[in-house]
């Protein structure tokens, strides 16, 4: 017998408009009824690979021990690898399909310790068919490793240099400017950056930013604020957000709607020098006035 655990972090893009997510949670309430199951999120835009393992990697270091469902799974029943990775000593495992979805948190975590391909069928279900592994190999396997069985019995040894990475992309500083890119979009619109604030610690309070086509962008100018309330009306602000990246914010409104941008854009950092040239002007918002009684 192997270490037991006692919670389960399940992330997917099942969504909650149908069944699956919550015959995922039934399948560990009756395998493993001891273990709580937490719901980091089933909103993933479905088969984002890229989406999934970011919203991981922010989450992981806020995860108590136990065991992390990742499914993500857009190439489900190939010859792609169902996988569980240890991380942290034996703290946790991480558990998804071997597409990407687990590095970037897996490296969070402080990388892998043993690593096997859940190719031994003992605590599988059976299943009519093979589309759905959420609900037949990593729940219940997830189960298996919360009632302690040892990790070595639930499939073969890999070294985990030969699972898929992860792709992050970095930014670049090229010819004076940043070019980086739009990691993540907020429900409210922020646009975190592959950027951190030391990366241009030195280009002052106030950067110029360019988006759309490369031969026309789009051009404002972006003051660094602590908060969202601290950018001034109609401005764009560069905020440090929780997880420590800057990100594009208005107050109160959508920077990924006002800019045009989202996910994967790319976006350019630059110094501003304040000439008032190579600048556009903030959108105006039509006012109607109606007359008082």
């Amino acid at each position: 017998m192997g270490r037991s655990y006692d919670t389960v972090s399940f992330l997917s893009d099942l969504g909650t408009g149908d069944e699956s997510v919550g015959i995922v949670k039934a399948v560990l309430r009756d395998l493993a009824p001891h273990a709580t199951v937490l719901d980091l999120t089933h909103e993933i835009a479905p088969f984002d690979v890229r989406a999934g393992s970011l919203a991981l990697a922010r989450a992981i270091s806020y995860l108590p021990a136990g065991i992390v469902l990742a499914a993500v799974d857009p190439a489900v029943g190939t010859a792609r690898r169902a996988v569980a990775v240890e991380v942290a000593g034996g703290e946790g495992v991480l558990l998804g399909p071997d597409n990407g979805l687990l590095a970037p948190a897996v490296s969070m975590a402080g990388g892998a310790g043993r690593c096997v391909v859940l190719d031994t069928t003992e605590h599988h279900l059976p299943a009519p068919g093979v589309t759905f592994a959420a609900r037949d190999v990593f729940a219940p396997v997830a189960a298996a490793l919360c009632n302690g069985v040892d990790l070595a019995q639930l499939g073969s040894a890999v070294d985990a240099d030969e699972l898929v990475p992860g792709v992050v992309p970095l930014a670049r500083e090229e010819a004076g400017v940043m070019l980086c890119e739009v990691l993540w979009v907020d429900r409210f619109g922020n646009c975190q950056l592959n950027v951190g604030p030391d990366d241009v610690a030195d280009w002052g309070d106030q950067l110029r930013v360019s988006v759309g086509d490369p031969n026309d962008p789009l051009r404002r100018v972006a003051s660094r604020a602590t908060h969202f309330a601290a950018i001034g009306t109609g401005a764009v602000g560069l905020v440090v957000d929780a997880h420590g990246m800057l990100a594009l914010a208005l107050d109160r409104r959508s920077a990924a709607a006002e800019l045009g941008i989202g996910a994967g854009d790319l976006v350019v950092l630059a110094p501003y020098a304040d000439d008032g040239t190579d600048l556009d002007p903030p959108p105006s918002s039509p006012v109607t006035l109606r007359p008082t009684r």
